[in-house]
């Protein structure tokens, strides 16, 4: 089995808007994925750490944090 992972970033205008823009945009992604073969599988949250960064001399330095990523996995046999 093969497998196709592609990143998902939902846009959102909240004052034009609502959570079924948002899922609009996930149905053509995996329409679009099928077409070419590929099976949804499901939709994942990965988490990773961005380092500290210290700066010049210390100045501007920015601390460390997590940002979160949904990916969009897909099948194919």
């Amino acid at each position: 089995m093969e497998y196709k992972v592609v990143p998902f970033i939902a846009t959102l205008n909240q004052q034009k808007e609502t959570s079924d823009t948002v899922a609009d945009q996930l149905e053509k992604v995996i329409k679009l994925a099928n077409l070419k073969g590929w099976e949804y599988v499901r939709l994942e949250s990965v988490s990773t750490y961005v380092q500290a960064e210290s700066g010049c001399f210390g100045f501007g330095g920015k601390p460390g944090y997590v940002s979160s990523y949904q990916m969009v996995v897909f099948s194919k046999s």
